[in-house]
């Protein structure tokens, strides 16, 4: 039975009556994708290919002795929770349209990948998303990139040794063009946070049974079928059996302090004082730091922050339409544009993210996210979320604004905010709050399947 990717059911990966193909799949496809990989610290090396035969070389023997796949990953989380013995490190390898074509893909091959978005590179795609010009990016992603490999793992010892090997396989021909350094950063109740000091990474589509079964479900159902995910791998061995995934790279630096001043204005505007402050942050993002939504308005006390939620009772006097989760997934519709986030953020901090110091003791640049996420489309997923949503500024509403977070563009309609949690008054119109975020580079990336790597 062909692999189902329309089906919603959470994958049984383990199950005894799981079919041959979805097996060969899971024994294929690269880790990180179905489930996330641990990536406390993460390598991420850029790397160009000059010679066919040395690059098809380096790439099969990466994934011959370097890749696992996905049921490995899946099998070592099992065993960790079981007699918590720990895993193996996470290698992945992303091939750009310029990566397949140095490869020695015909042009006839690259019509095979159905994603325009990809065909034409992130280069020729700023104008969709209102990126800046490529020339504003950093030098590494201004060059001609044909291959990501991420190299992660949950200490830092790993990952030096990993990246050190791999890069003393690299043949004389290829070129390391440059690379990223990640580190998770983490809030006093362990929760992964970005560098405005906010729970990151929340509401992710999910597909494996065993983490479907331990979210509540009442209002908001993380599982999602294969196909938000994976597409066929169009020049693997056997495309109905190998899958792989569409992945995006951006490099998101973060002024914190702007930010932070932001955050206080909007308070004084408001009028919001002592521990209602944080309300302010709270409308912008549409989350407290700990991650309660602002619906919530606060969390329980001593119980766990949940994520069972829909804007649906909400008609903006809690979470402004414009809160930036709320901007990038409405929750009520538009499941199918959600994508996979896989981000870590980068850059050392002298400061403590969490706490309150004043916003001039925090970084005006060299911190901030490195985005990465599968898409089974990047058009009609991550470049949809980014200009029809983020970079929309009527999107949900006539005049709500641009995502405040990550909405890029020009920012001349006035928006509102609620005045009081819950209630109908809104602020006199003011001005968007000022982008905070500088995209400084990317690509679009296949992350194809380890049997197509196997074959090259």
């Amino acid at each position: 039975m062909p692999v189902d990717l329309t089906n919603a059911q959470p994958l049984a990966w383990d199950s005894a009556t799981l079919d041959t193909d979805t097996k060969v799949m899971l024994d294929n496809l690269q880790p990180n994708i179905l489930r996330a990989h641990v990536r406390e610290h993460l390598s991420v090396l850029f790397v160009r290919f000059n010679d066919i035969p040395e690059g098809r070389r380096f790439l099969r023997h990466l994934a011959e002795t370097r890749m696992k796949s996905a049921r490995k990953h899946l099998e070592e989380i099992r065993d960790f929770a079981g007699n918590r013995t720990s895993g193996t490190p996470y290698v992945g390898v992303g091939i750009s349209k310029a990566g397949y074509r140095d490869l020695g893909h015909s042009v006839e091959d690259m019509r095979r990948f159905g994603d325009k978005a990809f065909r034409d590179g992130m280069k020729r795609r700023g104008a969709e998303i209102d990126d800046p010009a490529v020339d504003q990016w950093e030098n590494c992603y201004q060059r001609e990139i044909h291959a990501v490999i991420l190299i992660g793992d949950a200490t830092p010892e790993p990952v030096a040794a990993l990246r050190e090997e791999i890069l003393g396989e690299l043949p004389a021909s290829a070129r390391l063009l440059g690379e990223e350094t990640g580190q998770g950063m983490r809030n006093p109740a362990g929760d992964g946070i970005e560098h405005f000091g906010y729970v990151d990474g929340r509401s992710q589509p999910l597909f494996v049974k065993d983490e479907v079964d331990k979210e509540p479900k009442e209002h908001w159902n993380p599982a999602f079928p294969l196909g938000n995910i994976l597409v066929a791998d169009p020049l693997a061995p056997n495309p109905g059996r190998h899958f792989g995934s569409y992945f995006v790279f951006r490099k998101l630096e973060q002024d914190v302090r702007a930010f932070k001043v932001i955050e206080q204005e909007l308070a004084d505007n408001l009028g919001l004082a002592g521990a209602d402050c944080d309300r302010a942050g709270a409308m912008l993002i549409g989350r407290f730091k700990d991650g309660t939504p602002i619906t919530a308005k606060a969390r329980p006390a001593g119980g766990p922050v949940s994520n069972d939620f829909t804007f649906d009772a909400d008609d903006g006097s809690k979470c402004p339409f414009s809160g930036h989760i709320r901007k990038t997934n409405p929750r009520s519709f538009g499941r199918e544009v959600l994508m996979v986030r896989r981000g870590q953020t980068y850059g050392v901090r002298t400061d403590d993210p969490w706490d309150d110091s004043p916003p001039e003791t925090r970084p005006s640049g060299e911190v901030g996210l490195l985005f990465m996420a599968f898409n089974s489309s990047l058009v009609s997923q991550f470049e949809f979320t980014q200009h029809s949503w983020a970079d929309n500024p009527d999107f949900q509403q006539p005049g709500t604004g641009h995502d405040p977070v990550i909405g890029q563009g020009d920012r001349n309609v006035k928006v509102t905010f609620p005045k009081v949690w819950g209630r109908p008054e809104q602020s006199a119109p003011q001005a968007q709050v000022a982008q905070t975020i500088t995209m400084k580079g990317g690509e679009y990336f296949f992350m194809p399947s380890l049997a197509y790597l196997r074959a090259l």
